[in-house]
């Protein structure tokens, strides 16, 4: 073999390598929004079929929309979103803490879920609460809409927090898509120091979702992940929709305005909160923003929450595949055409002793080095 031609080998063999690479684990720039769309192309006719799924990076990976095919009405959009020019009008509107985030699609939540209660600042700008013996200094950017309702922290530090090294990849039979946030302290506002890895992949059946925490610092980190998505009703009608929540208690709030945690667990059984039927229970005219706990997770050591249309002929599964999940929070306003189910680690408030006592309320704590899962699916299906 001469020189030459060993060369245009050794050339050919180097971009091959570079190719394969590049393939395997695309690295994505990102235009002025960020968007993400993750595609998979129709291929049923006679059954529901995931096409698109649209993610945010520069607005915490929020799951902006769910795009479906449903038999009989065609492309639908399973998320109560605005359409995406009006999403991303208010995302990146006047909101410092990120509140418009957990108001449409599906917002990510971390390092804790629901609410957190603790000293008001002089400016009123932020809480101080204590994680069994750390501080924490949190936004205080929510409180209910009675007067004199109490200002408090909501669903987490990364609502509007921007995601890097965005890879994607499509293939025939899925699409994947993987985002990181270096989040450090989150500003000074919690102990040691995060990273932040979302993952996606799609399929034409199940949208699989991964959030991972890593402690890259050097203090113990306390960590809680959730997801807050509003899944609407194609058929429109909020009031024949079903629900089954595999959970025999719930935690009681002080009212409907504040949602404050009281510090205890009530059994769901004889009440309107029970949703254990195998066919779930319709939503009818009731108003629910309940935490549900003590969930029945099978053999296979996952629960099943399903969400069900039966105008429309079609569910959703969302399936809880980490064990550190321990609680479901669903809001179900009657004047609004969507539930949102919120699988999470934690109870709300999780760290006031004053409520909870001695009880475990869902945190993990991390030593230096140590990372936690939450992984949920999501699974379309057909009801006949």
């Amino acid at each position: 073999m001469n020189c030459k031609s060993m060369k245009s080998q050794l050339l050919a063999a180097v971009l091959t390598l570079i190719i394969f690479a590049l393939c395997a684990a695309p690295l994505v720039a990102q235009d002025t929004h960020g968007v993400m769309i993750l595609k998979c192309s129709q291929t049923k006719q006679d059954r529901p079929q995931f096409l698109e799924a649209i993610f945010l990076p520069n607005h915490g990976m929020n799951l902006l929309q769910i795009k479906a095919y449903l038999p009989g009405k065609g492309v639908v959009s399973l998320l109560a979103s605005p359409p995406l020019p009006e999403a991303l009008a208010k995302l990146e509107g006047p909101d410092p803490y990120g509140n418009e985030a957990f108001k449409i699609g599906g917002a990510f939540l971390l390092p804790y879920a629901n609410r957190i209660r603790g000293m008001l600042s002089e400016d009123s700008q932020s809480i101080e609460a204590d994680a069994t013996g750390q501080k924490l200094h949190l936004p205080a950017n929510w409180k209910g809409d009675h007067t004199g309702a109490e200002l408090h922290s909501m669903h987490g530090l990364i609502l509007n927090a921007r995601f890097s090294d965005i890879r994607r990849a499509d293939g025939p039979k899925k699409s994947t898509l993987s985002a990181l946030l270096h989040a450090g302290d989150f500003a000074g506002r919690w102990p040691s120091k995060t990273d932040v890895k979302i993952q996606a992949e799609l399929t034409g059946d199940v949208l699989d979702l991964k959030v991972t925490a890593t402690n890259v610092g050097h203090e113990r980190l306390p960590m809680a992940i959730g997801m807050h998505p509003y899944f609407a009703f194609a058929s429109g009608d909020r009031s024949q929709a079903r629900v089954h929540i595999p959970a025999t208690m719930r935690a009681p709030s002080n009212n409907y305005d504040d949602v404050f945690a009281l510090g205890m667990l009530a059994p769901v059984a004889d009440t309107r909160f029970d949703f254990r039927a195998p066919e779930g229970a319709a939503l009818g005219n009731y108003f629910v923003d309940d935490s549900f706990t003590a969930l029945d997770r099978g053999k296979k050591d996952a629960f099943e929450v399903r969400v069900t249309d039966p105008a429309a002929n079609y569910g959703i599964k969302v399936i809880g595949l980490s064990p550190e999940i321990r609680t479901v929070q669903m809001y179900a306003p009657p004047a609004k055409n969507f539930v949102a189910i919120e699988p999470q680690y934690n109870l709300s408030d999780p760290f006031d002793r004053k409520v909870w006592g001695n009880q475990d309320t869902g945190v993990v704590y991390l030593q230096p080095g140590q990372s936690t899962t939450w992984h949920v699916q999501f699974m379309i299906y057909a009801l006949k």
